[in-house]
């Protein structure tokens, strides 16, 4: 019955605490108003036995329940519903570009590389429904997989199918990757613009010097945020494709330009990371998550529904209960 109910004025309920000095009162006033007649026999007289003189203190109880009942209406019982309006005030435009070269297949982290990346990816993803995310691939040369938009659904099934396939040219063109993902953004309207670009390797292909890239991003107004990923030392990586299709892996050293990715991150006012684990790339994603906030206003409409009328009724109704059976039945004895 109580399920859901606030009090607005707790503090009427320190009245409750007069109830018992009430009960304390009648009592002592009880015993003064009640005569006594000592005689040495009681014969002569009729005794009755009838209950209507003991039901007397009926009257006073109700009294203290209306009382107790008035209180607590006093202290404002009320229920409330709360409704949430949110207005995205500022929203953030995000491109991920992916290296989809054959090192990515590399298994220093698992199952692989690229597949920790779309684990990963995918959750950034999610968490972020009030920003539109687009995806670029490269390798040897890149191309746009999905143009930003709102909708996760695509972006996630378009994550989902990057693959390696023999299709891209081989190698890593870091500036062919960033320069369609800066292409992705540069007419873009939102407030923020941001590039996360994520690679195994170092620039070894591709027409456009990275750091070329990296300007326009700036004159663009975009933020790179760069993450090497790999181990240190060696990791387990593909060699070649062998006749049955399949990779032939060995342990091989990893090498990252570092340099050239923290300048990027530096120029552009984003940061560079290096993920050599799983648990890594997570930490990575989520620090990303946390620098770029988009500002939402979140405006709450409460409701309240005033419940104090009815412990009122029910107090009156005692009262006048009361009154009734003090100037009928219990008239004689009051």
């Amino acid at each position: 019955m109580l399920d859901g109910i606030t009090f607005l004025n707790k503090e009427f309920f320190w009245l409750l605490l007069a109830l018992p000095l009430a009960i304390a009162w009648y009592v002592f006033k009880n015993n003064k108003q009640t005569a006594e007649l000592k005689i040495s026999s009681l014969k002569g007289f009729q005794v009755t036995n009838s209950l209507l003189p003991k039901l007397k203190h009926v009257l006073f109880a109700l009294r203290l329940l209306a009382l107790g009942i008035l209180i607590v209406a006093l202290a404002r019982p009320r229920t409330s519903e709360t409704n949430t309006k949110t207005k995205t005030t500022r929203g953030i435009d995000i491109v991920m570009a992916i290296d989809v070269s054959a090192s990515m297949l590399a298994k220093d982290l698992s199952p692989n590389r690229l597949e920790a990346l779309k684990k990963v990816a995918a959750k950034f993803i999610i968490g972020r429904p009030n920003d539109r995310i687009g995806l670029v691939e490269y390798a040897g040369e890149s191309y746009t997989k999905t143009p930003i938009t709102s909708d996760k659904s695509i972006v996630l099934n378009s994550l989902e199918d990057i693959k390696y396939n023999t299709i891209i040219e081989g190698g890593t063109a870091i500036g062919s990757g960033l320069a369609t993902s800066v292409n992705r953004l540069k007419d873009s309207k939102a407030k923020s613009k941001v590039i996360i670009l994520l690679t195994d390797g170092v620039n070894n292909s591709g027409v456009l010097n990275p750091k070329i890239a990296s300007e326009l991003a700036v004159e663009f107004g975009i933020k790179v945020y760069t993450i090497g990923i790999g181990t240190n030392g060696m990791a387990l990586s593909p060699i070649q494709i062998l006749a049955n299709g399949r990779f032939q892996y060995e342990r091989v050293q990893v090498e990252i330009d570092e340099d050239l990715l923290k300048d990027i991150a530096k120029v552009t006012g984003g940061k560079y990371f290096r993920a050599t684990n799983n648990q890594k790339l997570e930490q990575i994603y989520a620090e990303i998550n946390k620098l770029e906030k988009t500002e939402i206003d979140e405006i709450k409409y409460t409701t309240y529904d005033e419940h104090f009328r009815p412990f009122v009724w029910v107090a009156a109704a005692l009262l006048l209960l009361e009154f009734i059976g003090r100037i009928t039945l219990f008239k004689s004895f009051v």
